[in-house]
């Protein structure tokens, strides 16, 4: 079977966009379909943009590579791994069909995001369709680019409201020399008094999580380094350090109950647990909270915001109370503004962030 001629492609995006906006229709954006289950409701026509797939450029010794949103995330760490090099922000997966473009639409990371950065800070360039169809380029190659608005990494985390990704271009890093994960019994409030307190230490950690009064710390980098890192935080090896994190990092870890609701937390690291009546799971030095259980949504997100910081309903088969956090009304005033100048006829995975946008 041939393959299709991928201007083709790009083409016939365009006109289904084209089309959808000159009849007020909203377009579905969709990839691999992991993570149909973030945001609010699906609705629209479906776009699928598997066919549109393929590394376009990667040069090891430039750390850049580029490849096309229907791309699967393993394709892409394949590559890597053969390169000793990787996506530092650990994107989450949540199924083997996970895509680039769904990687950076949900703009999430996983455990070694707030040592290495986050998805938005990997991203050098991307090549969009916007709610006109139009073909537009932002950003580029190089770690230094132009002056100007940084109009690419606005579409990290935006899920495909202001425009069906076509290429991304990120910044990759090598792969550590040297991993090794310890764990030891502590307190929830313990373990967030010490990881706030190894946080200002030169400590090769990349990854920290407490879960079931256990606290799991992941140290990479030079042999020395780790080992000398590993004397003076003590504790446990644990024999699969990668397995767990891969388990905290896709939720395939016990905590994760896929029958309950999921709340995921931002908030100070030096915050203390903010609800009595879940179950809560920590990671990045204190700074992400999972929380699942009995859990009510208002007084959650008041706690979540007395402690500065916000409460997402990441998981949930009910969503009445929202998906995302309330924003003030200039912010969401801003959000619409943006919104339109992207997608002037409201058409692009409409819904999926707040209602009417």
């Amino acid at each position: 079977m041939a393959l299709p001629v991928l201007d083709d492609v790009i083409a016939r995006f365009s006109e289904t966009i084209r089309d959808a906006g000159a009849r007020k229709a909203p377009v579905r954006i969709r990839g691999g379909g992991t993570k149909d289950f973030y945001g609010g409701a699906l609705e629209g026509e479906v776009l699928e943009t598997l066919i549109y797939a393929g590394v376009v450029d990667y040069e090891p010794t430039e750390l850049v590579l580029t490849a096309r949103a229907g791309t699967q995330l393993e394709e892409i760490e394949a590559q890597l791994r053969a390169n000793g090099q990787m996506l530092a922000f650990e994107p989450p997966r949540f199924g083997a069909a996970s895509t680039l473009g769904g990687v950076i639409a949900s703009g999430l990371s996983g455990p070694r995001r707030p040592y290495a950065g986050s998805a938005r800070d990997h991203v050098l360039g991307v090549r969009i369709l916007d709610g006109n169809g139009t073909d537009l380029k932002f950003g580029g190659q190089v770690m230094k680019n132009v002056a100007g608005y940084d109009v690419s990494r606005l579409m990290v985390g935006a899920l495909g409201t202001l425009g069906l990704l076509l290429e991304v271009s990120l910044k990759v890093l090598p792969v550590p020399a040297s991993d090794l994960t310890v764990r030891q019994e502590r307190s929830h409030d313990a373990a967030i008094d010490l990881m706030n307190g190894w946080a200002g230490k030169p400590y090769p950690i990349t990854a920290t999580c407490h879960t079931d009064d256990t606290l799991y710390v992941r140290l990479s980098g030079a042999d020395s380094a780790v080992r000398a890192a590993r004397t003076r935080l003590g504790g446990e090896a644990l024999p699969d350090g990668d397995a767990f994190w891969s388990a905290i990092r896709d939720h395939t870890h016990a905590f994760f109950n896929p029958g309950e609701p999921l709340w995921r937390v931002s908030l100070k690291p030096t915050a203390q647990r903010i609800t009595a009546t879940g179950r809560e799971l920590v990671e990045w030095s204190g700074a992400l909270r999972w929380i699942t259980g009995n859990v009510q949504p208002g007084p959650l997100r008041e706690s979540a915001a007395r402690a500065g910081g916000h409460a997402t309903l990441f998981r949930a088969s009910e969503k009445a109370e929202g998906v995302f956090h309330p924003l003030p009304e200039p912010l969401m005033t801003l959000h619409r503004r943006i919104k339109s100048t992207f997608d002037p006829h409201g058409i692009l995975n409409r819904n999926r962030m707040y209602p009417d946008l």
